[in-house]
């Protein structure tokens, strides 16, 4: 009897004293994240993939002696060409592009643009993670102004 109430103390205190891990956002359409706010951190992510790639790039002259700062820039860049095509996939993708009727000549012209773009954001996000080649930071970022225009048009008259 003893052991099992010495268990339940214990589960009981792992329940309650080791916090869950929390997701910063689900997969209901709830509102409460705006698209200008994902459009900027998209194009922070791609800011801080180009100065990781210029970093590598500087401390690969000496890599025997940076080696230690070179794993952190390269695991920087990655993280933020991961976290682009997550908002790009959880947030858009997902939720906030929706399909066209073929019978809505320029509507579903349009969503195809849309994810086209979409998918050229991620397949560049993929190739920066793979090299520090700063043009696939550069088309992100021209991609991104583009799905930003057709996003939102109004905006950008």
């Amino acid at each position: 009897m003893r052991k099992y109430l010495c268990f339940a103390v214990m589960f009981t205190f792992l329940i309650t004293a080791v916090p869950a891990q929390v997701w910063a956002h689900c997969e209901i359409p709830c509102g409460i994240y705006d698209d200008e706010a994902r459009f900027a951190s998209i194009a922070e992510d791609i800011k801080t993939v180009e100065k990781s790639m210029n970093q590598i790039i500087e401390l690969s002259k000496d890599p025997k002696t940076n080696i230690n700062q070179l794993a952190r820039w390269v695991e920087n860049k990655d993280e933020h060409a991961d976290k682009i095509n997550e908002v790009v996939t959880e947030y858009f993708l997902k939720q906030r592009i929706k399909p066209i009727s073929n019978s809505d000549k320029v509507g579903h012209h349009n969503y195809t643009n849309k994810l086209e773009l979409l998918h050229q954001i991620m397949v560049h996000s993929m190739k920066a993670k793979q090299t520090t080649e700063l043009e696939h930071v550069k088309k992100m970022s021209s991609l991104l102004n583009e799905f930003h225009k057709l996003y939102h048009p109004a905006k950008h008259k």
